[in-house]
């Protein structure tokens, strides 16, 4: 994810017309595994992410942040041992075992509009979430000056990203519902004019990336006389 983070806070900043190492950017790379990353002045201070993926949002699969004796209370109820406590947190958690119906969000918004019921609670739980992260990293950088959404779910759901950032306007954030309703998987700014964060969906691209990583990488090697590299 982190490649995503990078990417996007660089083009988010190129959109904006501004120095990348002059800005304050909230990322939040959203598909079936989610992270947030808080990026100031072109370094990344914090990210939702821990020791392993588990940690954190709520995700396709995984259960995000917990109280780590649910996990104690569940093995001595059930009677699981490790290797199947550490499979329901990281396979049958989170949207899924939510819903208990799927990890899609499409399928979610879907179950959602027909009225179930766990259908619209991981869809809350998801989207409240993001927004504890969102307000924390304001709080870390003192302020922001851009929201970017991104992966398969952040750039394709409108609905995700109006839910996640209404009632912020405290903050500054205000978003533009036509230009939201409009970014389906294409680079936008989906703020208001006056909205004094701006808030973008961008497409990541994690490839290029690593191409322009692994091109650096070689290029530095080589000139120093390391033939491996070449």
């Amino acid at each position: 994810h982190g490649m995503s983070h990078r990417y996007v806070s660089v083009r988010a900043a190129e959109m904006m017309g501004k120095p990348y190492g002059q800005l304050k950017i909230i990322t939040a790379h959203l598909g079936n595994g989610a992270s947030i990353a808080a990026v100031d002045k072109g370094v990344s201070v914090d990210t939702s992410m821990g020791l392993t993926p588990l940690e954190g949002l709520m995700m396709g699969t995984r259960s995000g942040d917990i109280d780590p004796a649910i996990i104690v209370r569940i093995m001595a109820t059930e009677e699981l041992s490790l290797h199947e406590a550490n499979t329901l947190l990281n396979k049958h958690s989170g949207l899924q075992g939510v819903s208990g119906r799927s990890s899609d969000m499409r399928e979610i918004i879907k179950f959602m509009d027909e009225g179930r019921e766990r259908a619209k609670l991981a869809f809350d739980m998801y989207c409240y979430r993001i927004k504890k992260y969102i307000g924390a990293y304001i709080a870390v950088m003192n302020g922001a000056d851009a929201i970017v959404f991104t992966a398969g779910v952040g750039e394709n759901s409108a609905r995700i990203r109006y839910a996640t950032l209404r009632n912020m306007e405290w903050f500054g954030i205000k978003i533009d519902d036509a230009k939201n309703e409009k970014a389906v998987g294409v680079e936008s700014e989906i703020s208001t004019a006056d909205s004094r964060i701006k808030v973008f969906a961008i497409p990541t691209n994690e490839e290029l990336v690593i191409a322009l990583d692994t091109a650096k990488t070689v290029q530095d090697r080589t000139k120093v006389g390391d033939l491996d590299a070449v």
